[in-house]
Order: structure tokens, then C-alpha cells, then sequence
């Protein structure tokens, strides 16, 4: 599905980085929902109106008329293929990121979960949190990781304000915490991304973007 395009995405936080993921994957023909808890962004977005400096009203009326809606109903989750998380996630007075935003989004989708799905966590966060946060939470699923459910890490590059290079032009780092998953995760953002590399685990994808 996600080679034919016919995939369904939803991306779960429609700020900076969201928004752009959103338009990019869009464009490239898929059917996008956005999830954002923010009613007032929902109803911006399906009004055809943008919040994002970077993101004219034309582009969102655009994608509007293409294949994408925005929502705050959680439940349209059983209905996605693949599910981008890109929630903020703001430094503490101790400089460590809060992950409040990426606990409430999971336990907000745990219930919709199925079988097939991939799941890819973009919001910047220290080396561990797929596995610490994110593995636990899907696994009292019961859905088996690497075969009935996959999960990658994949850090946002959203460079605001370039106008030289746009979203699907800078590179994409995947890490998954399977093979299988990590295939996965590199056939879904080759298809809207030049340039897409693979790495050995969620863990080394994390660190990337400390690096970054």
C-alpha cells in the first residue's frame, strides 16, 4: 500500500514540523489526516487557512482539494496505515525534554492500534524513548513487533524559514527496532523524501539528532 500510494498517514501534531510532513507526504499522493488536540488548528486547517509562517493559505487550500482532513477525533486512528508522531516536545528547567506530549498521543491511540500499521516517532528526544516509551505502550496490545506492528524512529528535519531546501529535500535518518521495521519505515519516507538512510537502531537515530 504504501509503494502503490494508496497507504493512509496520519501525523499526530500539526505545528512546525507536523504541517510540513503533512503537505510533503500530500504531494506525494497520499491520503493524509491530520491529529492535532488544538480545535482551533483543526479549524483553520479545514478551513484552507495556515498558522505556519512558512505555509501560505494557498498550500493548505491546495492540499485540501488533494487528500487530506484535519481532525481532534483520536478514534480515526483504526483507520491509518501509518502513524507519524511529531508532538512538541519542550525542555524542562533541567534541560531534559518533557515527553508528556508523546505519553498523552499514545495512550490517546493505544485503544485504535491493529495489526499492519507502522508506527514512526519524529519528536526530538534523548537515545531510548522508542523502546522506553513506545514499546511498552504498544505491546499491552498484544500485537507483535517487527511482524504485526512496526516501529522506527525518525528524527525531523524541518529547517523553518529555508528557502532553498523544502522538507523532501533534506535527508531522512530511519532506525527501527527490527529489520522489518526499519524496511519498512525507509519504503515509507522514500517515497516523499530524496534521499533516505537507513541506521542500525532506534537508539543510533535518537542520537543523530543530538548530534544534529
Amino acid at each position: 500500500k504504501i509503494k502503490e500510494r494508496t497507504a493512509t498517514i496520519g501525523v499526530f501534531g500539526l505545528g512546525y514540523v507536523g504541517l510540513p510532513i503533512t503537505v510533503m507526504f500530500v504531494n506525494a499522493g497520499f491520503n493524509v489526516i491530520g491529529f492535532d488536540t488544538d480545535k482551533s488548528k483543526v479549524n483553520l486547517l479545514n478551513a484552507g487557512r495556515s498558522y505556519i509562517n512558512d505555509i501560505e493559505h494557498n498550500v493548505i487550500k491546495s492540499i485540501k482539494k488533494k487528500d487530506f482532513v484535519a481532525t481532534d477525533d483520536f478514534v480515526e486512528t483504526s483507520n491509518l496505515d501509518v502513524i507519524i508522531i511529531c508532538v512538541p516536545t519542550p525542555l524542562s528547567i533541567h534541560r531534559e525534554p518533557n515527553l508528556e506530549y508523546i505519553n498523552h498521543t499514545l495512550l490517546k491511540i493505544s485503544p485504535f492500534l491493529k495489526s499492519g500499521q507502522l508506527l514512526s516517532l519524529e519528536s526530538t528526544t534523548y537515545p531510548g524513548t522508542t523502546r522506553e516509551i513506545v514499546v511498552p505502550i504498544v505491546e499491552k496490545t498484544k500485537l507483535k513487533i517487527g511482524n504485526s506492528f512496526f516501529i522506527v524512529y525518525s528524527p525531523e528535519r524541518i529547517d523553518p524559514g529555508n528557502k532553498v531546501y523544502k522538507t523532501q529535500q533534506i535527508p531522512k535518518i530511519v532506525g527501527g527496532l527490527t529489520n522489518n521495521c526499519c524496511e519498512l519505515g525507509h519504503t515509507l519516507y522514500n517515497q516523499a523524501v530524496q534521499n533516505v538512510i537507513k541506521v542500525s537502531s532506534t537508539e543510533t537515530a535518537e542520537m543523530t539528532k543530538l548530534l544534529e
